[in-house]
């Protein structure tokens, strides 16, 4: 008789149970306890992998006597204490151990598991992740024009249909959806992840669960992080390039040959991203060398263009691998916390072209989320261009520029000081004013307010 030792990673993502159809009759398979127990603990921590790994070893046992196999428990199982300080490492360690102490055949998802295994003379059988033909459920609430799709438990399925800006809600089934529906929907999405090559678990945290499945980005929520099971996908529902925008040749010039720190600013929803992606194709088809920074990895690009995520958790790390690669452009969506506009910033100053995504209500705003995050003066170096989104398109185009002169308002020569113009691009205009007066911070909209007074110097009084 055959036997077979799976790892974890092999059960949770649903192969062994397909090659238990086919592959498995009259075989013995041993499941180390090492492996339930840290199914288990998972679990109970509220990790989606954990409780599938536990459901998809109830299918193995329920499946076995159709398909004429058995399934036994072996090993030790580890304390609590254990697994909650273990290394990934140690309980791989106990899965090679066990499958060599039987003779038995390791069976593994995880090339790295695998590698390992031979080179301690452990014969493996490596079942590689190949491209999921089927679809998930939870994709068929989409058609053409759903931009999300919104499931919680006990209230009726909702969906976003339209474009940024132009969107309405549709309910999905009057019919309220039940928790343990929602609980397998989640459970398959996450199988299928792990399935596809085009497939990530962002992170997944006690509560909370964030998957890349293709263009689909999942957001999994429990309780007690919220107040009931939900399950929110997202999705582009636009690819354009940048042409399809209405770009003068003023700013297509100045995106082409000078604009080397750009925010792209606008309302959640308003198109930021799709816009991203269109400049971050149009850099990479003008023979740029093209990076992405994001976490979660959402931006929908070609192949040539690779896409980071925080490395160990930790975007400063990103930046320092980046900085050895040298691309000509990173794409950081997006800026949020003074960490991320901190890193951006470094990485302009160190010559790389940088276009950052921000969140705010206004183009200004953009560029008052750098001030006390880094020096006044050095803004206009770091940022030198501003493209303001809205409902898919391009309201505001702004540029920044230093100069050195009285603020408008005021009359008295010795006050000229070091400036920031932030100027309508297209016509060159001043619109904002940022200066230091006294230890505070000045943003001063012209707009409206009377022309500023020629400069005159003061002439000197005899007596």
């Amino acid at each position: 008789m055959t036997k077979y030792v799976p790892d974890a990673s092999v059960i949770i993502n649903g192969l062994l149970r397909r090659m238990a159809k086919s592959e498995l009759t009259g075989a013995e398979v041993l499941i180390p306890n090492a492996v339930v127990a840290q199914m288990e603990y998972q679990a109970k921590q509220g990790k989606d992998s954990g409780l599938i790994g536990l459901t998809e070893l109830g299918h193995l046992q329920r499946s076995s006597a159709e398909y004429g196999f058995k399934v036994s428990l072996i090993g030790n199982r580890p304390s609590a204490e254990e697994l909650s300080g273990a290394d990934p490492g140690a309980i791989d360690a106990q899965v090679r151990k066990a499958a060599r102490s039987q003779g038995a055949v390791l069976i593994t998802s995880d090339a790295v598991m695998a590698e390992i295994a031979n080179m301690e003379g452990i014969q493996t059988k490596y079942l590689e992740h190949s491209k999921v033909e089927e679809k998930p459920k939870l994709l068929k609430y989409f058609d053409q024009n759903t931009m999300s799709v919104h499931l919680k438990a006990r209230t009726r399925p909702m969906a976003k249909v339209g474009r940024p800006g132009k969107f309405r809600i549709r309910v999905l089934d009057e019919k309220p959806i039940e928790e343990d529906e929602l609980r397998e929907i989640a459970h398959e999405i996450l199988e299928f992840a792990k399935r596809d090559p085009d497939g990530f678990v962002e992170f997944e945290r006690e509560g909370a669960s964030l998957i890349q499945f293709r263009e689909y980005r999942i957001a999994i929520a429990r309780p007690p992080f919220s107040d009931g099971f939900e399950i929110t996908a997202v999705r582009p529902v636009v690819w354009v390039q940048l042409e399809d925008y209405k770009l003068s040749d003023k700013l297509k010039a100045r995106l082409r040959e000078r604009a080397e720190g750009v925010l792209i600013a606008g309302p959640p929803g308003a198109g930021k991203t799709t816009f991203a992606q269109a400049l971050a194709e149009f850099y990479r088809s003008q023979g740029k060398i093209v990076k992405t920074m994001e976490s979660p990895r959402d931006l929908q690009v070609g192949d040539e263009i690779t896409q980071y995520t925080a490395l160990e958790g930790d975007m400063t790390k990103t930046a320092d691998l980046l900085l050895l690669v040298r691309p000509d452009y990173t794409i950081y969506d997006e800026l949020r916390k003074t960490s991320d506009f901190q890193i951006f910033a470094d990485m302009r100053l160190a010559g790389v072209g940088m276009i950052g995504v921000v969140h705010s209500t206004r183009a200004i705003d953009a560029v008052q989320r750098l001030i006390g995050r880094v020096e006044l003066g050095m803004i206009p170096m770091i940022v030198d261009t501003v493209i303001f989104i809205k409902d898919g398109e391009i309201r505001e185009v702004y540029s920044l520029k230093t100069v050195v002169r009285v603020p408008s308002g005021m009359s008295e020569a010795d006050l000229a000081r070091p400036l920031i113009e932030v100027q309508n691009f297209e016509t060159g205009v001043p619109r904002y004013e940022i200066y230091t007066f006294g230890e505070q911070v000045v943003v001063s909209d012209l707009l409206g307010m009377p022309a500023r007074p020629k400069y005159q110097p003061r002439r000197k009084r005899w007596r």
